[in-house]
């Protein structure tokens, strides 16, 4: 039997020791310096704009850029618009000749308006039936129409 003193110890790891793989670093290529790999015009071609000094991106020759070309902003556009479909009161008296109740629903069914979309009436065209009209807005001149024909707005 050895004393642990004596027992065969292996040299301790240290992090200073520890070292990239052979092959796994390699030298930076420095271009451009002298007649060696990658001297002379360093990767670049000979003669050009390119070749004389970096070129900024979007930059086309002299040639008016895109940016510069593209239509300048005009007025505002407000993104929290509301978009309502419009349906006149005319195109009401066409489509419920009869009268009756008018709503978002019916007027999908019968192809007036897109579904899971907001409708508005409008006062374009003459009404002579009587509408209960449940909708998302209404016009003041096309409510003022509407009940005069005898209907009512909700």
């Amino acid at each position: 039997m050895t004393d642990k003193n004596e027992s065969a110890e292996l040299p301790s790891l240290k992090v200073h020791h520890l070292r990239p793989a052979p092959g796994a670093k390699t030298a930076r290529t420095r271009v451009g310096r002298g007649e060696a790999s990658k001297g002379k015009t360093a990767g670049r071609g000979t003669k050009g704009t390119k070749a004389r000094y970096q070129v900024r991106p979007g930059f086309e020759g002299g040639q008016l850029n895109s940016v510069m070309r593209a239509p300048k902003l005009r007025g505002f556009k407000n993104p929290f618009r509301t978009e309502y479909q419009v349906v006149n009161v005319g195109q009401l008296q066409s489509l419920f000749p009869g009268g009756g109740e008018v709503t978002v629903e019916a007027l999908v069914a019968k192809g007036a308006v897109r579904k899971n979309e907001l409708v508005k009436v409008l006062a374009g065209g003459e009404l002579s039936v009587a509408l209960t009209i449940t909708v998302d807005k209404v016009s003041a001149a096309a409510e003022q129409k509407i009940v005069a024909a005898g209907g009512s707005v909700k």
